[in-house]
């Protein structure tokens, strides 16, 4: 605990010392007093993926009591397409432990997420914040252990052309400056996120740099922390609101599209995943992937197609998901392989004392790594509904625990080599396919629905929207019929730039 709280730049958390899952309404009142906070920002995520905002004014500490208590009525009808106008209210009540300070505002502003509830006073079952809640219900019942996730948060900044020293096109893979333009914007970001609460593990540049007429495209990335899974998504929401508006206050631009042009990198949203219990991570078994593990891969492998549904929600996430590129089109996993769908990346197995290596002064020490052995899902993008994302991961993760042939699934699917050599044409042949299209997510999302909605995680209702969003795009043949059409996918990238 105190190891938890020293050095940490959560503003709340240095003031209060204690964690945020600690945090409480008089914590908040106490905060708000002693930094003379005059309004408060209650926001949550709506149907678009995007965090809205419900602006109030302190009037005095009673209606402060009020406000933090009660919440406030919203029109549901307006945030989600699901509800009818008819009976469109809901209520939104902040959760303490995600209390941020504003750093965008002049005025000095404490900012919440919200939960939704609806005319009874009970969690809306839709929502997407609700239903990741119970994803990680369901996941800790029926394990018994805890899942844990986080995100690498990749983005493209957008600027005016400089002529002085010009990046390598496509080469940005952690390059510093002054090839590198807006690492001090990176930096900034990660900044403000980590004083909003944000676990981050690093940021750095990323791959994708290029030229398109007066404007330079350059790619960048925040890693985070595995953390509880309805933290990891509350931190991604956070941080994406802070790089947008951050941007903004610099007059740059930011997109998490998943594609910009054809031929250059695209973003993804990868997700790291862990399983824990009692505090210490369930998987590796002496030294190397424990079955656990392998069985989570296993209910991955199985509903990976239907994942897309959640993780990759517009027509351009489909032109990133091609084959021969990193982002990955067959469901296979493997070691450090990033041509695969679910990547296990390099775990600190060796039980080498790299640290004493390097620095010969330092004496050899026994540090537990097994914390860091991560499994990571290749296929999402910045489309994604990030909620939704993760209770669909949790789900798979779950399903994979539950399944009596999880272990055979895992080997049959694995792959030790580069899956598009000619020479694995065989094995190719026989691993199933991410869907081409968001009309064929849909169709796969309509054949799974019940492994979804057992356990009563997603709702009837949110399953049934997802599905008639993604059918409206009617793009099964998209793909194809821009290929060789620049200026057409062009148009459709501008549609969906500030997707999520």
């Amino acid at each position: 605990m105190k190891e938890e709280l020293q050095m940490n730049p959560n503003l709340l958390v240095e003031f209060l010392q204690k964690p945020p899952r600690e945090f409480t309404k008089a914590d908040m009142i106490a905060f708000i007093r002693e930094k003379k906070i005059k309004m408060i920002n209650f926001m949550y995520p709506a149907g678009d993926g995007r965090l809205k905002t419900l602006n109030f004014v302190i009037n005095n500490e009673s209606y402060l009591d009020s406000i933090l208590t009660c919440g406030e009525r919203v029109d549901g009808s307006s945030l989600f397409s699901f509800i009818q106008a008819g009976s469109s209210d809901l209520y939104v009540v902040p959760r303490f432990r995600t209390a941020f300070v504003d750093p965008f505002s002049e005025i000095p502003t404490l900012s919440l997420l919200c939960s939704f509830f609806n005319k009874d006073g009970e969690p809306l079952e839709s929502s997407p914040e609700y239903t990741l809640q119970k994803a990680s219900k369901a996941f800790t019942e029926v394990t018994g252990m805890q899942f844990e996730a986080m995100g690498e948060l990749e983005y493209y900044v957008i600027a005016q052309k400089e002529e002085l020293f010009p990046a390598t096109d496509q080469r940005g893979y952690h390059e510093s400056g002054p090839y590198a333009k807006f690492n001090e914007f990176r930096t900034e970001c990660m900044s403000y996120i980590a004083q909003a609460g944000g676990q981050i593990k690093y940021g750095h540049s990323e791959v994708g740099n290029f030229t398109l007429g007066d404007k330079i495209y350059e790619q960048n990335e925040i890693e985070f922390l595995p953390t509880n899974v309805e933290d990891a998504a509350d931190q991604l929401m956070i941080a994406k609101w802070i790089i947008r508006n951050l941007a903004y206050t610099y007059g740059l631009d930011v997109t998490f599209a998943p594609k910009i042009t054809t031929g250059k990198a695209g973003s993804g949203l990868h997700i790291h995943m862990r399983i824990m219990k009692n505090g210490k991570s369930q998987m590796l078994k002496d030294g190397k992937l424990s079955d656990t593990a392998r069985k989570a891969i296993a209910g991955m492998m199985v509903l990976a197609p239907s994942i897309t549904a959640f993780g990759n929600t517009n027509p351009t996430s489909y032109f990133r998901l091609v084959p021969h590129q990193e982002a990955p089109t067959n469901i296979c996993w493997g070691d450090r392989n990033r041509s695969v769908l679910v990547r296990v990346p390099l775990g600190w197995t060796a039980k080498k004392d790299m640290c004493s290596l390097a620095n010969p002064l330092e004496k050899s020490v026994r540090y537990d790594t097994t914390q860091k052995q991560t499994v990571e899902m290749r296929s999402p993008d910045g489309s994604a509904d990030i909620y939704q994302l993760l209770s669909g991961l949790a789900v798979a993760c779950r399903y994979g625990l539950e399944m009596p042939d999880a272990l055979e699934i895992a080997q049959k699917t694995y792959v030790d080599v580069n899956i598009h050599l000619a020479e694995n044409k065989d094995k190719l042949e026989k691993l199933d396919q991410l869907p081409s299209s968001c009309e064929a997510s849909a169709d796969r999302l309509q054949q799974q629905r019940a492994i979804f909605e057992s356990y009563n995680v997603f709702s009837s209702t949110m399953i049934d929207g997802i599905i008639k969003k993604l059918k409206s795009y009617q793009d099964v043949s998209l793909r194809s019929e821009l290929e060789k059409n620049p200026e057409e996918m062009a148009e459709l990238v501008e549609t969906y730039f500030h997707c999520g």
